[in-house]
């Protein structure tokens, strides 16, 4: 059935509901843990009431979003893009400055994150290139170039916020999307092999300080050197501590010793999981990323049955923006990548995460809704 022939409460009726309860079940995880790693800091009480209200508001954001037709997000997607990345060149040059990153732009009484916007409007902007260029493409190599720029040059204004975790979320993304619309072996060995060779520049010379510093204490863990366990490897040390000793089964629901006595510095934010797994063991943590990979694959099997290759490549791209967050944040905690600073979504306090990971599944269910439409290139044909 067209988008346009159902009623309201037909349109609700056709969402995917079980995707929509675990969800919410993942948000109502991530509170329990927000309140057990909070409890005992005055300060942070108040954090788990207003992540359940930001995961409200988020939640409404995503129906919203689902609600639009798939053809409005084709014909958005390129001014989406050129607009947010004006924004990203309105924080260079008039960006609002926190924590030690200019990452913020005035707009009237608020104070809005750009790159935010990017992760979503740059999945929206390589579909519609894809599914315009792509059934056309002679050769599939110079069809890549044009989505290559498309990431770098955001990226490129990111990183130098910086915000070292949004640059590799856009390239994790957008790389993916371009793999998906078929890239030689032979041109990703040479990617990835030109990656290695950049590594010592890219230290050398483009990284700040501080994320040396991160570099250089992973590297020493990873290799088994001594690290100052109350310095730079302060956090994974203590991350560590937490995730061993909940064992199998855990020390039960605020029980932890780790998380009450807030030995783990941003314990509700970037490492979040230490608190579950000392709490709920391993079979807890695990438990939860098993959720998230049921509803991760949920959304790939939206993506395949979307009859246009917009909706196709918009949901997948939306799936990977999301999956790189859990990849990425799982590999920090346990010390298998540096410390980046990336949270793991819907579980982490944290707003901006929060936003984007709710309207990519608003963009994914959206494609659900429209799965049946034959998109030509400027809307249904």
């Amino acid at each position: 059935m067209r988008f346009e022939d159902r009623t309201l409460a037909g349109t609700l009726g056709a969402l995917p509901w079980g995707l929509i309860l675990m969800l919410i079940s993942m948000a109502l995880i991530g509170t329990a843990a927000l309140y057990s790693s909070t409890y005992t800091n005055p300060a942070e009480a108040g954090l788990p009431a207003r992540h359940a209200v930001r995961f409200m508001i988020s939640l409404a954001l995503m129906f919203v979003i689902a609600l639009v037709p798939i053809k409005i997000w084709l014909q958005a997607a390129w001014p989406a893009y050129f607009i947010t990345l004006a924004m990203l060149v309105g924080v260079e040059m008039f960006g609002v400055s926190g924590g030690g990153a200019q990452r913020w732009l005035p707009l009237g009484p608020i104070n809005v994150q750009p790159s935010e916007f990017m992760k979503l409007a740059l999945t929206l902007a390589l579909a519609r290139y894809y599914h315009n260029n792509l059934p056309n493409a002679g050769g599939r190599f110079f069809i890549h170039l044009p989505p290559l720029l498309l990431i770098v040059v955001p990226a490129a204004l990111i990183f130098k916020q910086p915000d070292f975790g949004t640059t590799l979320a856009l390239f994790a993304s957008g790389g993916v999307l371009i793999y998906l619309a078929g890239l030689y072996y032979r041109v990703i060995a040479a990617v990835f092999v030109t990656g290695l060779i950049s590594v010592w520049p890219i230290y050398q010379f483009v990284l700040e300080d501080y994320q040396r510093e991160r570099v250089d204490t992973f590297l020493a863990q990873l290799t088994g050197q001594a690290v100052n366990a109350l310095d730079d490897g302060y956090q994974i040390e203590q991350a560590k501590i937490a995730i061993g000793s909940g064992g199998w089964q855990g020390r039960g629901f605020m029980e932890g010793i780790q998380a009450q006595l807030d030995y783990i510095p941003e314990q509700h934010t970037d490492f979040i999981l230490t608190v579950i797994a000392e709490e709920f063991g391993f079979l807890g943590a695990t438990g939860l990323l098993v959720l998230w990979g049921i509803i991760l694959v949920w959304g790939l099997v939206i993506a395949r049955t979307s009859a246009s290759l917009f909706g196709r490549f918009a949901a997948a791209g939306c799936v990977a923006t999301v999956g790189f967050f859990i990849l990425f944040n799982v590999a920090m905690v346990l010390g298998l990548v540096p410390v980046v600073g990336v949270p793991l979504p819907l579980v982490s306090y944290g707003g901006t995460v929060m936003f984007t990971t709710m309207a990519c599944f608003g963009i994914i269910m959206s494609v659900h809704l429209g799965r049946d439409e034959r998109l030509g290139g400027q809307g249904v044909i």
